[in-house]
């Protein structure tokens, strides 16, 4: 079964606002990243999909139920952690992760304690007096003590220090061992890298790949030696200097090994690119930088 299955969903605010057309698909157990940079629709794509903002158009179904006549039967799946966190004022962290928990009827107080204990986090504090990294420990805690079977988590480490990021990630690939389904966005690359297998990018609202990180359909081809790529159709991001030309190619392979033969070429490597190539290749298009 698809944990995320979308269908030309479409939120639209207007003056190229929101989400156009979005098929999406992101199957039960993994571990999927959301690319883009702020404003490209990653959080309204979530919020559609939680039923937090009704969409104008197509459908989406989580864990098997229909975004729209079973929105309770979602939530009640699904942790949430969204970008920015906002709670009650004059509770203790305590009190928050209580309310959380009570509001879904299950007791979770023996994993919030393990969680923030792992999170360094302190459960007697107010929340009034908490830093921007400690409220988004709190969240965090929400979202993760119920066991959920599916984590949406909107650009989760903004305001983590390092090291406890670390931790965090490495809460979540014991809880995508464990059966769960993992679906994060953010625009730092290096995250989706790290810890995803398959990721999809979001440009104006648009979905423009989405596939497994380690088979893009591009490579970096570096070679050593003189070659005419005029011909060769699929060449990108060219660069070259002392007798080395380097670019990404997504044209046939026989069409690459015939202009290499025709060559003079002392040297070949072929490599998958990294996650920041493939990603630049779709936002330094049209003039984008």
């Amino acid at each position: 079964m698809n944990a995320i299955k979308t269908t030309n969903l479409t939120k639209d605010y207007g003056g190229g606002k929101g989400i156009i057309g979005l098929n999406l698909t992101v199957a039960e157990g993994e571990f999927f990243g959301f690319i883009g940079p702020n404003g490209a629709g990653k959080s309204t794509t979530i919020r559609t999909l939680l039923g937090l903002v009704a969409a104008d158009g197509g459908s989406a179904d989580v864990l098997g139920h229909d975004i729209v006549r079973e929105k309770k039967q979602i939530l009640r799946k699904t942790g949430y952690l969204p970008s920015e966190t906002v709670f009650y004022p004059g509770m203790r962290v305590s009190d928050i992760l209580s309310l959380s928990a009570g509001l879904r009827g299950v007791n979770c107080a023996a994993e919030a304690k393990r969680l923030c204990e792992r999170l360094q986090l302190d459960m007697s504090q107010k929340t009034d007096t908490l830093s921007l990294g400690n409220r988004k420990k709190v969240a965090i805690v929400c979202a993760l003590q119920h066991m959920p079977r599916l984590l949406i988590l909107d650009e989760p480490t903004s305001g983590l220090d390092p090291l406890i990021q670390r931790e965090f990630f490495a809460i979540l690939r014991e809880r995508n061992q464990a059966g769960a389904t993992v679906f994060f966005s953010s625009h730092v690359l290096s995250e989706i890298s790290r810890n995803c297998t398959h990721a999809a990018v979001i440009r104006d609202g648009r979905i423009v790949t989405a596939d497994a990180l380690s088979h893009s359909a591009a490579k970096r081809v570096t070679v050593q030696g003189s070659v005419d790529l005029t011909a060769l159709s699929g060449v990108m991001s060219v660069t070259g200097q002392e007798g080395t030309v380097s670019f990404l190619y997504s044209g046939g392979k026989k069409e690459l090994l015939h202009v290499l033969a025709a060559g003079e070429v002392s040297d070949l490597t072929i490599s998958e690119p990294d996650l920041e190539e493939i990603f630049m290749q779709y936002y330094e298009k049209e003039g984008r930088q």
